[in-house]
C-alpha cells in the first residue's frame, strides 16, 4: 500500500518559528442553516444606512465597470470622510480592512523581538495572536471584572506598545478619558485605544489626540455601523505614526466599495444615532431583566452584556458552561470564555433586536424560574 505525498509532506519544517508556535485566533461561531438567534459576535441587528447602499450602487454603476480598476491606494474617500467626522487632518487617518487590519499594522510597525507589546487581561484575544506572529512578547496586565487595573503596572511593563480596548471587550466596562490620560502620561510607548464599541459609550478618547502624539485611536464599522460583512476600519493618530503605518500596509488594503460605503456611513450620523439609541435601550432593558432574575450583570457601554447566570441560587464556571450549552441547544448562540478566571462564570450576550432579545429572555426564564 503506497503512502501519498500529502501524508508524508511535513510543512512545519518550512514554517517560520513564530508562526509555528502561535495558535490561531478563534472567532465566534458562525452557524450553518436557519433558525438561529446569533448573539455571539456583537453584530448590529439593523441594516446599514440607505446612503451606504446608494453609495455602493453608485460606485458600481450600471455594469460594475469600476471594479476593473484598482481602488485609491490610500483609501482617500474614507480618510477624508473620517477626518471631517472627527475634525482632524486626513494626514492623521489610516484606513484598513477592518480595524483588525489596523491592529495588525500597529503590531508590525511597533513590536517585534526585543519590543514587547502589552494588553489588559482579559481583553481582545486577537492581540496576542498578532504579537506572537510578529515574534513579539505580549505582556498581560490584569483587569478586574469591575474594570480596575494598575496604571503603574502598564508604565513599568517595558512594553513598546499598549493596547487598551475601550470599552473593554469582553467585559463591556468603559475607562474614562481621565484614566486613559493617566496611562498616556505614565507609559513611555505607543498607546492604542481600541474604540470598536465607542459609539455605544458615554465618552471617547479622540480629544486626547491633540495632547498626546503617541496616542492611536482605532475604530471599526462592524459594530455601530452594521458593516461587519464589508471589513472597514480606520485609525486616528499623529501624522508621523500614520506615515509609519503606511509603510507596512498592503498597497490596496481596502476595496472601492468599502471605501465609499464607509464614507457614506460617516455621513449619515442621524440614522446611526437612532439605531445606536435603540440598541442601548434594549441593552438596558435586558440588563434590568437579568438582574431581576438574580443574575450579576456588569455595567456595559457596548452593544453586549457580560452576565453571570444564576440557577437555583448557584453560579460559577460550571453553571455558565452548562447555560451556554443550554442556550445553544435552543439555537441561541452567545459567547463563553472559560479559560480566564475573570470571565469563566460569565456569558457575553450580544444585543439583538427587541424580538430576538425577547426570545432569548423567554428561554432564560424557562431555565431559571
Amino acid at each position: 500500500m503506497s503512502v501519498s505525498a500529502e501524508n508524508i509532506f511535513d510543512v512545519s519544517r518550512f514554517v517560520a518559528d513564530a508562526v509555528r508556535r502561535q495558535p490561531a485566533y478563534t472567532p465566534g461561531e458562525q452557524p450553518q442553516g436557519g433558525g438561529w438567534i446569533k448573539l455571539n459576535t456583537n453584530e448590529n441587528p439593523f441594516p446599514p444606512s440607505p446612503r451606504v447602499i446608494e453609495a455602493i450602487r453608485r460606485e458600481l454603476g450600471e455594469n460594475g465597470a469600476s471594479l476593473r480598476l484598482y481602488p485609491s491606494p490610500e483609501s482617500s474617500p474614507l480618510r477624508e470622510a473620517a477626518a471631517k467626522f472627527h475634525g482632524v487632518s486626513p494626514a492623521q487617518v489610516i484606513a484598513g480592512n477592518g480595524s483588525d487590519d489596523v491592529l495588525n499594522l500597529l503590531i508590525r510597525a511597533f513590536s517585534g523581538p526585543g519590543k514587547p507589546a502589552a494588553m489588559l487581561d482579559p481583553s481582545y484575544s486577537l492581540y496576542p495572536v498578532l504579537s506572537g506572529l510578529n515574534a513579539a512578547e505580549m505582556i498581560k496586565i490584569q483587569v478586574t471584572a469591575e474594570g480596575v487595573f494598575d496604571v503603574d503596572a502598564v508604565a513599568d511593563s517595558g512594553a513598546n506598545i499598549f493596547f487598551l480596548t475601550n470599552p473593554n471587550a469582553p467585559l463591556g466596562i468603559a475607562f474614562s478619558p481621565e484614566k486613559v490620560r493617566d496611562v498616556l502620561t505614565k507609559f513611555a510607548g505607543i498607546v492604542v485605544v481600541d474604540e470598536a464599541y465607542a459609539p455605544f459609550a458615554e465618552e471617547d478618547c479622540t480629544a486626547l489626540l491633540k495632547e498626546f502624539p503617541a496616542l492611536v485611536v482605532s475604530r471599526t464599522f462592524s459594530k455601530a455601523y452594521a458593516l461587519a460583512g464589508m471589513r472597514i476600519g480606520y485609525a486616528l493618530a499623529h501624522p508621523a505614526v500614520i506615515e509609519t503605518l503606511d509603510k507596512v500596509r498592503d498597497s490596496y488594503n481596502l476595496d472601492r466599495l468599502a471605501q465609499v460605503a464607509g464614507a457614506a456611513a460617516l455621513g449619515d450620523a442621524d440614522y446611526y444615532a437612532g439605531i445606536v439609541a435603540e440598541i442601548k435601550r434594549v441593552r438596558n432593558e435586558v440588563s434590568d431583566t437579568l438582574k431581576n432574575l438574580g443574575w450579576r450583570v456588569l455595567p456595559s457601554q457596548a452593544n453586549f452584556l457580560m452576565a453571570e447566570p444564576v440557577v437555583a441560587g448557584e453560579s460559577g464556571a460550571a453553571v455558565a458552561g452548562e447555560f451556554f450549552r443550554y442556550l445553544k441547544e435552543n439555537k441561541i448562540l452567545v459567547r463563553y470564555f472559560p479559560n480566564n478566571p475573570v470571565t469563566a462564570s460569565f456569558l457575553r450576550i450580544s444585543i439583538g433586536d427587541a424580538e430576538e432579545m425577547s426570545i432569548f429572555l423567554n428561554i432564560v426564564k424557562q431555565r431559571v424560574l
